[in-house]
């Protein structure tokens, strides 16, 4: 317990007591920290925390009170616009991705199969280098223009909207690498999907809508910025998310449930509503869009342009004795799916100590080095494989056989002497990605796939898919995950076949299991990704088999390792609260928490020099406000953030000469718009703030600028609770104060009724606030005062 004032070199009086913050909640305030754990040393410098909570100061009251009665009709309406918006402009993207994806891969497939007519080496090396330019194109963008882009950006996002800003990550340089990188890493055949980054491209047009566009790059408008809080910024990057699964798989039910269930760590019935609406236009542009391309005027964009594979042809009911079979897949998806998590963990670590260390060059070599060996992988194979005669199809069927490589179909025919013979490994390896996994998920084409076949492209593409990730390009795993999964599904359901002949058993059905299983195993995800696989199947009968095989999947996955994104969010950087607490923090309370660290206090009335020398000797973004009470004790009045004091020091209109607290025309010098952090940027620092001697010299009174009613916590409160309070309400600080002496008022439920029972459910809460009106309030003084002494905060 500290006690006693020390004074500063300048004179001013000021408590240092000891700081701390909520493990990995604020990385930024871990800085001055002795006694940090090495893998906190990641998280500091390079993410902030985000201002979720109201800052009820002196211009917020002002600027609420001066609002008409439209505000509230007219705000809430411009919500439900800015939905329609993120919906038709995240739509558009996917289209537009979509059809640069199909098209470049379709004019690969078709000039190569022309040329490996007449000489197959030469087909190679022109398949090699169309893919290898598509990689160049996309690796470049990213390392010389959006290195932000890189990767799926989902644990980014999923960092966002639990509370952590990663720089750069909703920047216009970002959205135009995303977009474009994503057309020539996917196109150019890499182990990867667009999917993941579709979400952190509805999540960037969100945020870019939100905050009127771009003013680097001058296409904003000022119409638009009503969205300056990080609250609200929050919710459209919300419907930015659940747009973007929405788009990747033509899912706005497993859009929303995504948004739910896997990003977000709070959530309200108002947001769903908005995000569910955004979802269903999103769903609306695509069905226009795909409507529009079956006419024929999109190209190469077929059937495959966008991600749904039906299966409702298929297997239509299931017997007990299958349950067996599809537990073994979910066991299987378990192991596979916690061991490429592994492996990409260990991967990625090794590629960002050691090599992505040496320069752009060294990224660019890299990408285009696994462009080469996944270009050999997949014309290679394919030629080492005999081919297989024609099996005979049903008239009714609608598949043909043979079909040309490139082309939407089954029974590809690749290095075949004879027209009626088909290559089984060319049907899923020289293939693009969606007609592979069509084909892998297609009903009543049994015996299309040899065992051996499927082994071997498990193998090799699950070893691609584990080195791909973590290069220097926008990568999406929901894609390689399906083909992995689907893979191993089949050959379980080609076992299922012999052993069980009397059944009436599909392949396909299997294959669709599978790739369940092992995303369920990768990602964990349960609810999202079942709605997800039944939306794109077009199959409900399949409901219960799906999700066995994702609760099993995710136990066994669970045992070994969190999921794919947690832990690439861990490498990263980012500093992400769990649902719930770790089980220690029972025991533990809250002073625990907060007895390695200092706090600095700033006095009500502070010289300019002094504030300008806390900020340069700290990183913390958060100071206690402290004044003298009547009784001559210290007492804590609220807290200013340090993005706020900087605005006051370069501004220098509220700087006064004399040490005394202001009147109260300060109130008109600010709007509340003057302290909200710029969007997508890091905000001002101390470096930009340039003072003369003069200057230094004079005072700044901190009252009408702080947060008079920060959330606090007895210091005996378990930290278990404190953790839940912390995430649930998305908070960057918490005071911790000793045990209150008395009460002053205590607020039921039927005191939050007042519109449903005013006369009644009042009684209590008004003699509370008749108290505080009356200044009944400790020392009198007007801000909501606490005692200083021994007070911590957590950060």
């Amino acid at each position: 317990m500290l006690s006693g004032d020390q004074d500063l070199p300048d004179g001013i009086g000021m408590a240092r007591l000891a700081w701390t913050r909520l493990p990995t909640a604020d990385g930024s305030a871990a800085a001055s920290a002795s006694t940090s754990a090495p893998q906190d040393e990641l998280f500091v410098g390079a993410v902030e925390s985000l201002d979720y909570e109201v800052i009820e100061n002196y211009a917020y009251r002002e600027e609420q009170a001066q609002r008409s009665k439209f505000w509230v009709p007219y705000y809430i309406m411009l919500k439900w616009f800015f939905a329609l918006l993120i919906g038709v402009g995240t739509g558009l993207a996917a289209i537009f991705i979509n059809l640069a994806v199909e098209n470049f891969s379709g004019w690969k497939f078709t000039l190569t199969f022309k040329i490996i007519q007449h000489s197959y080496f030469l087909g190679f090396l022109v398949y090699i280098l169309l893919n290898l330019a598509l990689v160049f194109s996309s690796v470049y963008i990213i390392t010389q223009f959006a290195p932000a882009a890189a990767g799926s950006g989902i644990p980014e996002i999923k960092g966002y909207l639990n509370g952590v800003d990663t720089h750069g990550i909703l920047l216009f340089r970002t959205l135009v690498g995303k977009i474009f990188g994503s057309i020539g890493s996917v196109g150019g055949g890499l182990a990867l999907g667009k999917e993941g980054p579709l979400v952190h491209t509805g999540a960037c047009i969100a945020s870019l809508l939100g905050q009127g566009g771009s003013a680097k790059y001058h296409l904003n408008s000022r119409w638009v910025q009503i969205f300056e809080s990080d609250r609200d910024r929050r919710d459209l990057v919300t419907c930015g998310c659940a747009a973007g699964v929405a788009a990747a798989f033509r899912a706005p039910v497993g859009g929303v449930l995504f948004a739910l269930e896997e990003v977000t760590s709070w959530w309200r019935s108002h947001l769903m509503w908005r995000v569910f609406f955004t979802s269903a236009v999103v769903a609306v542009v695509v069905r226009s869009a795909m409507n529009w391309c079956n006419s024929g005027k999109c190209g190469h964009f077929g059937a495959g342009g966008f991600i749904i594979w039906d299966i409702s042809g298929g297997q239509e009911d299931y017997s007990y004795q299958e349950l067996l079979p599809v537990a073994i897949i979910g066991v299987i998806g378990g192991l596979l799916g916690a061991l490429f998590n592994q492996l990409t963990l260990y991967i990625t670590k090794w590629r960002r100590t050691y090599l992505h260390k040496k320069g752009k060059r060294v990224q660019i070599f890299e990408a285009c080095l696994i462009s080469l060996i996944t270009s050999t992988v997949s014309f290679v194979l394919p030629l080492l494989r005999k081919c297989s005669p024609c099996p005979e199809l049903e008239a009714n069927s609608g598949i043909q056989c043979p079909h040309p490589p490139g082309t939407d179909g089954n029974f590809v025919n690749f290095y075949c002497s004879k027209d009626n013979e088909y290559n089984d490994l060319a049907t899923i390896f020289f293939n693009s990605q969606d007609d592979a996994i069509r084909n892998l998920f297609s009903a009543k084409t049994f015996h299309e796939y040899s065992a051996q076949s499927l082994i071997t492209f498990l193998v090799m593409f699950y070893s691609l898919a584990v080195v791909t990730f973590g290069t220097a390009v926008p990568a999406g795993q929901f894609v390689p995950g399906i083909m992995i999964g689907s893979t191993y599904g089949r050959l379980v359901g080609m076992s299922v076949v012999k052993f069980y002949k009397k059944l009436n058993v599909d392949e396909g059905t299997y294959a669709l299991l599978g790739a369940a299983s092992f995303l369920g195993g990768s990602m964990r995800m349960t609810v999202s990704l079942c709605v997800i696989m039944v939306e794109i199947t077009n199959n409900l009968q399949l409901l219960p088999l799906i999700m066995l095989v994702l609760l099993i999947s995710k136990a066994v996955g669970d045992f070994f390792n969190e999921g794919l994104y947690e832990e690439q969010a861990r490498l990263k950087g980012i500093p992400l609260l769990d649902s719930r607490p770790k089980q220690i923090m029972r025991n533990m309370s809250a002073r625990d928490a907060c007895k390695n660290q200092k706090v600095v206090c700033l006095p009500r009335v502070s010289r300019v020099v002094d504030i300008i020398s806390v900020l340069r000797s700290n990183n913390h973004n958060g100071f206690p406000i402290v004044d003298r009470g009547q009784n001559g004790e210290q007492l804590v009045i609220g807290l200013i953030l340090r993005s706020h004091l900087l605005v006051l020091l370069q501004s220098k209109v509220d700087f006064q000469n004399t040490p005394f607290p202001c009147g109260p025309g300060v109130l008109n010098r600010h709007n509340f718009s003057d302290f909200v952090k710029p969007p997508s940027s890091k905000g001002k620092s101390i470096d930009d703030i340039h003072l003369t001697d003069d200057e230094l010299g004079l005072y700044l009174d901190l009252a009408p600028f702080l947060n008079p009613s920060p959330y606090i916590v007895p210091e005996d409160m378990s930290l278990a609770k404190v953790y839940n309070l912390f995430r649930q309400l998305g908070l960057r600080h918490i005071f911790v104060v000793p045990r209150p002496s008395r009460v002053v008022g205590m607020i039921t439920r039927k005191d939050l009724l007042l519109e449903e029972d005013g006369d009644i459910a009042t009684t209590e809460l008004q003699s509370t606030v008749r108290a505080h009106l009356n200044g009944k309030t400790p020392g009198g003084n007007p801000h909501l005062q606490r005692p200083l002494l021994d007070s911590l905060m957590i950060e």
